[in-house]
């Protein structure tokens, strides 16, 4: 692998040595590939890394952030517009695939795209060929497509939120990027790194890491997985790094109160048939799945309870959803993006039931 991939793929665990064995065996192929993993993982990296090996990498690598672009505008983004095709269109505009053309587009959180641009991301997949918005002329572009995505979309595909064509079409090769608890072996050099990299880069003094320190990084759980890990590092050479040994003191101001992240109900006045509801939709939300899979199961179960004759859609449920997504809400001080990223759904998809409980 070249330097750069080196750098940012580090560790020796067998999850990363599996890591890069996978990702050299399907770079110098044009297939195309799902890169799946937490917010935090590196997914950004795999992406670069099979480019730099890829037979592509002396042309253009473009990252695309799905969820950032307006769905108004997406298709205009993507496949680009001629001139006069929609009110403000003063000017032909070349859209991501055809500035990508030769090299490689990554389609990062592509479980935020919209249904109705799928299709046509669909047909580029398979024809290699696109139509700028405004216009009827297929336009051939030759681009390898990397997804990537911290969302469930087998949940997204049963829920008609993305195409199972699509879907299937983009797993053609599927990587999973391991969170950081996972490879814990792999923090010390982690650690080492980043440490080396920040006092370089500010002229100041490497710090040693002593093993009580080592020890509880090595015991935090790391929602935020390797970002996370980065992140405490560069805090903690910022603010304590004048001594000349960081110990468990120095690094612990600067992590969470928790490295547990479960979260267990709290009970209340409830009927037992409640409580057991609760606790299966918290339970089934700290695996990260979309609270619309929650609905279905818990729909299913409470019917198997109540008979044949059950409403569809119980209030109860309703309820506790709505609940649910209060208190995630509200624990994120209203951050929408990170009670998103908490409930393990999608920010279109909270924005969508922001609206239907009338929370906005």
């Amino acid at each position: 692998m070249s330097t750069n991939t080196v750098k940012t793929l580090l560790g020796e665990s067998n999850a990363m040595r599996t890591l890069r064995a996978l990702i050299a065996q399907v770079a110098p192929t044009d297939i195309t590939v799902l890169v799946i993993g937490e917010s935090g993982t590196g997914k950004e990296l795999v992406a670069q890394a099979i480019h730099d090996l890829s037979p592509r990498r002396g042309h253009l690598l473009l990252f695309v952030n799905c969820g950032a672009i307006p769905e108004g505008i997406f298709e205009s983004e993507i496949f680009g517009h001629e001139r006069g095709s929609y009110t403000g269109a003063e000017r032909q505009r070349l859209g991501y695939f055809e500035q990508a053309s030769g090299g490689t587009l990554v389609l990062d959180e592509i479980g935020e795209m919209p249904i109705s641009v799928q299709v046509k991301l669909l047909r580029v997949i398979e024809q290699g060929e696109l139509m700028r918005v405004g216009s009827s002329r297929p336009i051939r572009v030759d681009v390898r497509i990397i997804a990537a995505t911290n969302v469930d979309l087998t949940a997204a595909t049963a829920r008609g939120d993305f195409r199972h064509d699509l879907y299937y079409r983009l797993k053609a090769v599927t990587i999973t990027v391991p969170p950081l608890r996972e490879r814990t072996e792999d923090i010390p050099l982690l650690v080492g790194h980043f440490a080396r990299d920040f006092c370089q880069r500010n002229k100041i003094p490497v710090p040693e890491i002593s093993d009580d320190a080592m020890h509880l990084l090595k015991d935090q759980y790391w929602n935020g997985n390797v970002r996370e890990l980065r992140n405490v590092i560069e805090s903690v050479l910022t603010l304590e790094g004048r001594a000349p040994t960081l110990a468990e003191a120095h690094f612990r101001p600067h992590l969470p109160a928790a490295s547990n992240t479960t979260r267990l109900p709290v009970l209340v006045s409830r009927t037992p048939e409640s409580l057991t509801n609760e606790l299966l939709l918290r339970t089934l939300l700290d695996l990260r799945r979309d609270v619309g899979e929650v609905k279905s199961l818990l729909v299913s179960a409470i019917g198997s309870a109540q008979g044949p004759h059950a409403p569809a859609e119980p209030t109860l449920l309703r309820d506790l959803e709505k609940e649910q997504i209060l208190k995630v809400l509200e624990e994120n001080g209203g951050n929408r993006r990170k009670t998103a990223h908490d409930l393990g759904i999608g920010e279109r998809t909270l924005y969508r039931k922001l609206k239907d409980y009338e929370i906005l």
